[in-house]
């Protein structure tokens, strides 16, 4: 079974994304924000990073670039989930190294999706 660290300052979206994902047979692992994301990275090495793009402190972006600067961390692929959704946004995101990029509010079928396409 596959594990999934998702990362999300709002707590029904953590939620929901938590169901989600459950449903479709992962393992999960949540974080509250970017530093508790790094730690719980450092500590379970999942097998993907699910996190939203715009959260306090750290964000989405922050998370990318540290998980990409580790050699222990450089091939978790991340997911951002974000409300932002221009075309503009999910290329910006791309050349970060986020493997792929799904807006909210999603359905369970776009982020699962998403995670299938960025695991390969």
């Amino acid at each position: 079974m596959k594990t999934i660290l998702i990362v999300d300052d709002l707590k029904s979206e953590l939620d929901l994304m938590a169901k989600y994902l459950t449903n479709a047979g992962y393992n999960i692992i949540m974080a509250t924000n970017g530093e508790e994301a790094i730690v719980k990275i450092l500590a379970n090495k999942p097998d993907a990073v699910v996190t939203d793009w715009m959260m306090p402190q750290m964000g989405g972006l922050d998370i990318c670039r540290k998980l990409k600067k580790n050699p222990e961390t450089a091939e978790i692929p991340v997911i951002a989930c974000t409300a932002k959704n221009r075309d503009v946004d999910r290329l910006w995101a791309k050349k970060q190294g986020v493997k792929a990029y799904v807006t909210k509010p999603c359905s369970q079928e776009q982020l699962v999706s998403a995670l299938q396409e960025a695991m390969g």
